[in-house]
């Protein structure tokens, strides 16, 4: 199974507080390193995992929620912006397939690196 709409997935802004939503998901012992927003998504980096809360429907209280733990993870880049590209790009391979998310100007390609980095290579 491939996921396809991360494809359209674009990060605008990290977020200071998560919805309580996608807080009462976590397990024990699971902590939040970066949160960030699309239009209409949330986009949650804990120790273990990618959690995506992915808005549907013309009101947005469809819900779709996407849990990616990182042990599904093969390998990843980070790519930052350029003078013409004004976007930075993370991009991950999984077991689940590939996956594209791109990063407004603000968004800190690096800090996603890190958190990565922290949860995959433990």
């Amino acid at each position: 199974m491939a996921i396809s709409n991360a494809l359209g997935w674009t990060f605008t802004s990290e977020l200071n507080k998560v919805p309580q939503e996608l807080t009462e998901l976590l397990i024990e012992g699971e902590r939040i390193h970066a949160a960030y927003k699309t239009v209409r998504d949330i986009a949650v980096f804990t120790n273990k995992r990618l959690i995506v809360m992915d808005s549907q429907g013309l009101t947005g209280r469809k819900k779709e929620i996407y849990s990616l733990p990182y042990s599904a993870i093969n390998m990843w880049s980070t790519e930052n912006a350029g003078t013409i590209d004004l976007n930075s790009e993370v991009q991950l391979w999984t077991r689940a397939g590939e996956v594209k998310i791109n990063l407004h100007r603000g968004v800190d390609p690096r800090k996603l690196d890190r958190v990565l980095a922290e949860a995959c290579l433990k």
